[in-house]
């Protein structure tokens, strides 16, 4: 009998990280989770202080921060289908009143009602292109509600599924160190507002996208600019043609990364810890100084080691490994690549031979890259499920909840930013909108390799 041959198409992957979770804690997958908590409705921990189980559940929340009221039982009770089927209805209903915007942080059920996907850069752009909707609900977290309501009509309603859904990274520059930050690095420089010869003020503050409205107004308020992981070269370069030196936060590997890429040396940059004289540096330190970096972090990509990468190549060679920049220094010099979420999205579509990828970043975006590029194989580095503890807070059963309460006629959950924050933080977002950067070319990997 002579053996047929046949072409098998690649099988794709479930983009689910829920229904992988869920089959984590039911003992069908023999892969691990970091908490067996990620498989509960959020609602379980609204009342509760702190993040919630996932990368962040370690981390320390801030006294007074948002919480969400309980979800009433028919959302919470509902089933996976009926919670599809009452958002898809809510927004047939209301049409081009409301417009969805989903970061790609969360998860497969919430992402699929979205009307526009994007990184925080991108969905800063939607909430603007979209002046004539009655409201914005944005399925990602508090500090980019609170930017989609500094750039939106004051009559838009800007709404947040679930209140709980915050931010550790940001929560770890508040305005009170921030503050006093700024007073003692007057002491150091003298007058901040003084140009020098060159015409250059002794600091310009850069603040990451990733920080409060509050943190927004600060820069605003002292000639400074927000960036994101898609334009922050480009930011800085904007500041140094203002100032001697930047004072970047709050996450200060994003701030290393791009300013050693643009030749800034190691020593040149200290750290600046809020619990410390001076930030723990010296005052010779500081002079010397031109990026000094806030002592924050993603709890996300802290998780993600050279040891996961030197797993990788061995166990798949040819490897392709692109990582975020908000990684650790160390992770993004031993990768091939790093970039922001949209440029790793970007070089996966791109790749025109099929390509194993080893990707760094958040892991529903990286579970939804496999299934939407079967012909490579793409996984996570980190080989624990472990997502964003705060995107992970919204829930198909909260946008099922403030969409239908835009039916009947009542805002849920709406962000708004006082307006003595308001403008200053405004300024300093529309320094960035009008920054654009040229768009990062995806490396041709194929060819260097």
């Amino acid at each position: 009998m002579t053996a047929t041959s046949i072409t098998l198409e690649p099988r794709p992957a479930d983009p689910s990280v829920d229904h992988a979770i869920q089959a984590i804690v039911a003992g069908a997958s023999t892969a691990e989770t970091c908490n067996t908590d990620l498989a509960a409705g959020p609602w379980n921990f609204d009342a509760r202080p702190g993040y919630g189980p996932g990368s962040s559940m370690g981390d320390v929340i801030p006294v007074g921060s948002p919480r969400q009221g309980e979800l009433p039982a028919e959302y919470r009770d509902a089933s996976p289908d009926e919670l599809d089927a009452r958002v898809r209805a809510a927004k047939l209903a209301l049409g081009d009143r409301v417009v969805i915007l989903g970061h790609f942080y969360q998860r497969e059920e919430v992402m699929r009602h979205a009307d526009y996907v994007g990184d925080s850069f991108q969905l800063a752009n939607a909430a603007v292109e979209h002046p004539d909707a009655e409201a914005i609900v944005f399925c990602g977290v508090h500090f980019m509600a609170e930017t989609a309501d500094l750039l939106s009509r004051p009559e838009q309603s800007v709404i947040l599924p679930n209140l709980a859904a915050g931010c550790s990274m940001a929560d770890m520059a508040d305005i009170d160190q921030v503050e006093e930050c700024w007073e003692q690095l007057a002491d150091v420089y003298g007058d901040m507002d003084t140009p020098d010869a060159d015409g250059l003020v002794p600091v310009i503050p850069v603040t990451y996208m990733n920080s409060s409205a509050a943190i927004k107004g600060f820069v605003g308020r002292h000639g400074g600019i927000v960036c994101t992981s898609s334009n922050a070269r480009t930011v800085l370069e904007w500041a140094f043609e203002r100032g001697r030196r930047v004072l970047f936060f709050p996450d200060q590997h994003l701030g290393r990364n791009t300013a050693k890429a643009m030749g800034v040396p190691i020593e040149q940059m200290p750290m600046w810890n809020p619990r410390k004289p001076l930030g723990g540096s010296s005052a010779n330190e500081l002079d010397d100084a031109r990026v000094i970096l806030w002592h924050g972090f993603c709890s996300v990509h802290r998780r993600f080691t050279v040891e996961q990468i030197e797993r990788a190549r061995a166990e798949h060679p040819g490897v392709r490994v692109i990582v975020h920049p908000e990684c650790p220094m160390a992770v993004v010099d031993a990768a091939d690549e790093s970039g922001s979420t949209d440029y790793i999205r970007r070089a996966i579509e791109a790749a025109t031979e099929p390509t194993t990828f080893a990707i760094g970043t958040e892991v529903n975006l990286v579970q939804r890259l496999a299934a939407d590029n079967p012909q490579h194989e793409v996984f996570c580095l980190d080989p624990v499920v472990c997502p964003c503890s705060t995107m992970y807070r919204i829930h198909p059963g909260y946008l099922a909840w403030v969409l239908e309460g835009l039916v009947a006629g009542e805002v849920l959950n709406r962000i708004v930013v006082p307006q003595d924050v308001a403008d200053p933080a405004r300024l300093a977002l529309e320094r960035m909108l009008a920054a654009k950067p040229p768009q990062a070319p995806v490396s041709d990997w194929q060819n260097a390799s």
